[in-house]
């Protein structure tokens, strides 16, 4: 997560120039277990990005992501960040499915080129937390999952059966399918009061909406959505329901005018780590990785990238940002921590894994509705 303090708030982006400013969160503090400590890391990214590979067993993956979701599903305030990647492959099976939650400041990635290219026979879900006044989804942040393909899987999860990803806000999906049904309401325990979520780029089943007080969806492809509570806004989404605002409260835009997608990081052939960013779209419908044609765009290499941590100074970065005059020429990214006071020049595009905050927050600034993600 990256904290900006209100001056840094107060940016203007007024610039036409842009340049690819990609940040990583590597987290300030680690489990201590021994599976974590002997987890693979991706290069250059420090502890706190774990890297996957097919050849891991259920057991070996989630001797690491359960400790994790342990220690983050109640640590909304705490300062530890954890990026999980999955190389190009498959994990788990029809009769031993990978089924494991995300918690906080957690980002579920696959590194393939395609959300095909990473394919989980199971699910990766956020549910309710339970307290005084019952349980609830309203204050599940800070959280994603991108980039991957879900069979949904889940024996003997009784009521929990299906893809559960009860949230509130600032914890999006992006670059996702999944086979199976889903639900964006936890309501295996009550009163499952949600508020609030986002997708982009992907492709659903059906859909359990359920509680869900808004909720946004851009350029995808769904099955059969549940119901409306304030506002569920649809814009270029195949299979979205009919406008109907105010009653059912359908907000539905059939295109897109302008979008671009947010740049991913992804592994080629030759094990080589990139960044993909892709293109400018307009007037669009559907995902940009749909279809025979691949997604337009251009690729990055890592090497490419300037490597900065929450000790790196503020001129030094600066000094790097003023170099990079070209839109791809020089890419950025920052590791995982808590940030304050770190600033883009103005009209800089900060694309962070995960990036809650700064995105929303730059929205808000260019004013441009495909960049509230």
């Amino acid at each position: 997560m990256m904290i900006i303090s209100r001056k840094a708030l107060r940016t203007r982006f007024v610039s036409t120039k842009t340049i690819s400013f990609f940040v990583f969160l590597l987290g300030a503090a680690a489990l201590s277990s021994s599976a974590f400590s002997q987890a693979p890391t991706a290069p250059g990214m420090g502890s706190n990005v774990i890297v996957f590979d097919p050849s891991m067993s259920v057991a070996q993956i989630k001797a690491v992501v359960d400790p994790i979701a342990a220690q983050q599903i109640g640590n909304q305030f705490g300062t530890r960040r954890y990026t999980l990647l999955f190389m190009p492959g498959t994990y788990g099976s029809s009769t031993q499915p990978l089924n494991f939650q995300v918690g906080y400041y957690t980002e579920v990635a696959g590194l393939g080129a395609s959300p095909n290219d990473v394919v989980i026979n199971g699910s990766v879900y956020v549910r309710n937390q339970c307290g005084s006044s019952g349980c609830v989804a309203l204050s599940n942040f800070w959280r994603s999952l991108s980039n991957l393909t879900i069979n949904v899987t889940t024996p003997k999860f009784g009521c929990y059966s299906g893809e559960f990803w009860a949230v509130s806000q600032a914890a999006p999906w992006r670059r996702v399918q999944v086979n199976g049904n889903t639900t964006f309401m936890d309501y295996c325990t009550g009163p499952s009061y949600a508020s609030g979520g986002f997708i982009a780029d992907s492709v659903t089943k059906n859909v359990v909406n359920g509680s869900q007080q808004q909720f946004f969806v851009r350029n995808s492809t769904i099955g059969k959505w549940s119901n409306a509570v304030w506002n569920q806004v649809f814009a270029g989404v195949q299979g979205s329901p009919a406008q109907s605002y105010p009653n059912p409260t359908y907000t539905v835009l059939p295109t897109v005018s302008v979008s671009r997608e947010k740049p991913f990081l992804f592994v080629d052939a030759d094990g080589n780590y990139n960044v993909f960013a892709p293109a400018l779209r307009t007037n669009t419908t559907g995902t940009s990785w749909g279809g025979s044609s691949p997604a337009s765009g251009r690729t990055l290499p890592l090497s490419s990238f300037f490597v900065a941590d929450p000790s790196t100074s503020v001129q030094r970065i600066n000094a790097q940002l003023a170099s990079g005059k070209n839109h791809y020429s020089c890419g950025r990214r920052w590791s995982t921590g808590v940030w304050s006071d770190r600033r883009c020049r103005s009209g800089q595009l900060v694309c962070a894994v995960p990036d809650w905050e700064a995105t929303r927050r730059q929205a808000e600034h260019r004013g441009r509705s495909s960049d509230v993600e």
